[in-house]
């Protein structure tokens, strides 16, 4: 069984602070990673035998890592906790001594602020696109001005420059891209466009490989 690690050795390999370290363990702990130890004493990840062990090679853990870090500096909290499950499930299901890569990755993701400004907005938005509900929103343009408009959320997209929604807008009676920190209000408007979901996405891809050629 391999040593414990101390907390200012794995806060220090990861590149956070000792409190945010405890946090991340707890979080890890929350969602199923049996890690052994305590503050002070220092820790260290128990291989799961009730979990088949994945046999992802060290590139493969780095792109892992790189990943998930990622999602979790996007600046939306249900991204950000899912990450963390799903770091802590990978961990438990590692072959033993292998899930020192994980602490050790040398790629890492450096942003001092997250992405993107929290929106209070984005979870019912996330609902209405796997549920293909329609919902009406308040929008404002570059302007300020605002617009009531009932659309059909098909996807979120994170982009460098903001956090959209792209939907079917039945105002315009096109496809549009909806900054989610320009939204006012939001709810649901009743009904489902699941009978045109699968089309509205074939004729936008459609529209994009024309825009391309």
């Amino acid at each position: 069984m391999p040593a414990p690690i101390t907390a200012t050795r794995l806060a220090a390999e990861m590149g956070v602070s000792q409190r945010s370290l405890y946090r991340d363990i707890d979080s890890l702990r929350a969602a199923g990673a049996n890690i052994e130890g305590e503050r002070g004493y220092g820790y260290r990840l128990i291989e799961d035998y009730a979990l088949p062990p994945q046999t992802f090679d060290r590139i493969e853990i780095e792109a892992l890592v790189l990943g998930l870090a990622e999602v979790r500096h996007m600046g939306d909290p249900a991204l950000a906790s899912a990450a963390t499950s799903v770091l802590a499930k990978i961990a438990a299901t590692l072959p033993a001594g292998r899930e020192q890569h994980l602490f050790h990755a040398i790629s890492q993701v450096y942003r001092p602020d997250a992405r993107y400004a929290a929106t209070p907005h984005v979870e019912a938005i996330r609902q209405a696109c796997w549920q293909e509900e329609c919902i009406q929103i308040g929008y404002a343009d570059k302007a300020g001005q605002v617009t009531e408009r009932t659309i059909m959320p098909l996807a979120i997209v994170y982009s460098d420059r903001a956090l959209t929604v792209l939907a079917w807008c039945c105002l315009r009676t096109a496809f549009r891209m909806f900054r989610l920190d320009r939204i006012s209000t939001l709810a649901p408007a009743g009904s489902s466009f699941r009978p045109r979901r699968a089309a509205l996405l074939r004729t936008y891809l459609a529209e994009l490989r024309q825009a391309e050629a």
